[in-house]
């Protein structure tokens, strides 16, 4: 509606972790070509308590291997439920700031900006969005990829 001529490919898997993302993104970038990518993983390695250093450590070589490529990346940060403890919660939402500092990525700082926890914007299982849910975090991305878009016309 605003005049940008982009197709926009979901190539997410429910239940993934960072591992999985990383173990098919060379798949998924030579079936795709994407000029732009909005990764958005981790947060089920945070719902299964898994070590945050794992985290950090794949999403840097996600992130290495996209721009390497010449894919401008939007990294979408996630924060953790608050069942881990402070400190993992911490450690779990340091790790996209950091990243996307490391590499001179876009972030978006965290994906489910006013949808988390809302129980009116989620289905039964207060984990994943429903459509009013999704609409509220196009609400949140887009300015971010209208950014990206704007950045990749200046090439």
């Amino acid at each position: 509606a605003d005049g940008y001529n982009f197709r926009v490919i979901n190539a997410g898997v429910s239940g993934e972790t960072s591992s999985g993302a990383h173990s098919r993104i060379d798949r998924v970038v030579a079936s795709l070509q994407p000029d732009i990518v909005i990764l958005e993983t981790g947060a089920n390695d945070g719902l299964r308590g898994l070590d945050p250093g794992l985290l950090e450590s794949n999403l840097d070589r996600l992130v290495a291997r996209l721009t390497s490529q010449n894919i401008q990346v939007i990294l979408a940060g996630m924060q953790m439920l608050p069942n881990l403890g402070p400190d993992y919660i911490r450690a779990f939402a340091d790790i996209y700031p950091r990243i996307a500092a490391k590499h001179g990525i876009l972030l978006i700082p965290f994906f489910l900006e006013g949808v988390a926890g809302r129980p009116e914007l989620n289905q039964d299982d207060r984990l994943h969005p429903t459509a009013k849910g999704y609409a509220r975090i196009v609400e949140t991305v887009y300015p971010t990829v209208v950014t990206a878009v704007q950045r990749h016309r200046l090439r």
